[in-house]
């Protein structure tokens, strides 16, 4: 989301515009001391690890835009977007990993930004570490729970975010899906659009488009961040000073930067990067082990994958291409192909008939192909369905198709006012689960795409 302008700083400064026009840079940036009395980091891997974070700060923004744009609400002063964006050493390959707001984390000892009070470990969501310790305790905790090396913090909100996207004449996005979701007033239907600040905003935002939430946002942040990369460097803005300028300027004017991190080192990385494009890049999420991991006094978290995201991480240390890792199962019987990831999805399971025991089984095998059942089938009112049902909110429609696949025979039924939860109300017809894994086939043995696999078709 807003970290999308963070990246565009670092891509922006690759054309190798000289000195004089990025001479000012110092003085219009933020700046922030993450890595004050920092002790006990991880050990310096090769390349630049940059820990890129958009915060919910709408202090700034107008009475308008706040209407337009749904932006009501107070700021939480959180990290609403976390990502890791390490640049090779060689500076042509950059390796983006989103790490989900929700994710479990323990922070290490720390002193309270707000109160002073010295706090122990303790768990919390990761985005809770802004509030409770600032970017210092963001950057530690993020270094604790990856063993990754941060050498950079850049900081943006929603002012650079609008701002950065209508200098660079705005970005086109392109969904083969209708987009829409009413918290955030996003409303974009199949085919290719050029968002324009604001709306590029409500994209990057909207958590409500299904039943994906959170994940499934990052993967709309990722693909903006693919073609904001596009915009940048196919505009021709990189290679105009004054235009250069006003982009920067709209960037900075909002943004938070460590101490270290200033006109030298853009300017370094500006030249190294000078050939940069989407295809150098390449975008992933921390593979995760439970979506819905409870927490006493925290709620419902993300817990990692701890193996496959050691793996990751340890890859980015390692300054090499992100892995495949993938899980395919051992069925002989390929899995049929779905828009969204059954981890995604919750469901509710009642048994319509009145053979004892059916809820459970399904509910059982639901589970074990990936979905988020509740675990507690319940009867349904009636028990003479002879039809399996898959009830929904028509707002996670695309969530019910992917249920409904792993249903063979079911039928869709659209009930306004459901919510997030799915329900499958188990007829006579039923036979059996199918297994279903999340579309994309072409990548389906490695979550790790490229910025031009994600491009809109020129």
């Amino acid at each position: 989301m807003r970290v999308a302008t963070g990246l565009s700083v670092v891509v922006l400064a690759s054309a190798g515009i000289g000195h004089s026009v990025l001479s000012s840079l110092d003085a219009d940036l933020g700046r922030v001391d993450p890595f004050k009395d920092m002790k006990n980091r991880p050990r310096a891997g090769h390349g630049m690890n940059i820990l890129l974070v958009g915060t919910d700060g709408r202090d700034r923004i107008t009475e308008a835009e706040r209407r337009r744009y749904r932006l009501g609400g107070a700021p939480c002063h959180c990290t609403d977007t976390i990502m890791i964006v390490h640049i090779s050493e060689d500076r042509e390959r950059a390796s983006v990993v989103s790490l989900p707001r929700d994710s479990y984390a323990v922070t290490p000892a720390h002193t309270d930004a707000v109160t002073g009070k010295r706090h122990h470990a303790h768990p919390l969501k990761l985005n809770a570490a802004y509030a409770e310790g600032g970017p210092q305790l963001t950057v530690r905790t993020v270094e604790q729970m990856t063993r990754v090396k941060i050498d950079h913090y850049l900081e943006v909100d929603f002012v650079s975010f609008m701002k950065t996207v209508d200098e660079l004449g705005g970005v086109k996005i392109c969904t083969a899906q209708p987009l829409k979701d009413s918290y955030t007033g996003l409303d974009l239907a199949p085919g290719t659009h050029t968002l324009t600040g604001g709306q590029a905003l409500q994209y990057v935002r909207a958590r409500h488009v299904d039943g994906a939430a959170d994940l499934g946002r990052m993967k709309r942040q990722q693909r903006f961040l693919a073609a904001l990369v596009d915009r940048a460097t196919s505009s021709g803005v990189l290679f105009n000073p004054l235009k250069f300028r006003d982009v920067t300027r709209a960037v900075l004017g909002s943004v938070r930067a460590d101490k270290g991190f200033g006109t030298g080192e853009l300017l370094d990385l500006g030249r190294a990067m000078r050939n940069f494009s989407p295809s150098s890049s390449e975008f992933t999420t921390v593979p995760i082990g439970q979506v819905a991991y409870a927490v006493n006094g925290i709620g419902s978290t993300v817990k990692w994958d701890p193996a496959r995201a050691e793996a990751l991480f340890e890859r980015l240390r390692e300054d090499r291409p992100l892995a495949a890792a993938h899980r395919t199962g051992g069925s002989s019987t390929p899995p049929t192909r779905v828009e969204v990831d059954p981890q995604q999805v919750r469901v509710q399971v009642e048994n319509g008939t009145t053979t004892a025991g059916l809820g459970k089984r399904v509910d059982t095998a639901l589970r074990a192909t990936g979905f988020r059942t509740t675990g507690v089938p319940v009867n349904a009112a009636r028990h003479d369905v002879r039809r399996t049902v898959v009830s929904y909110d028509p707002r996670w429609d695309r969530s019910a198709r992917s249920l409904a696949a792993a249903l063979p025979g079911s039928e869709l039924r659209a009930v306004k006012g459901q919510g997030p939860v799915l329900k499958v109300i188990v007829g006579g017809d039923f036979r059996n689960v199918r297994t279903v894994r999340a579309e994309e086939p072409a990548r389906a043995a490695a979550p790790v795409v490229r910025g031009n696999e994600v491009a809109c078709p020129s």
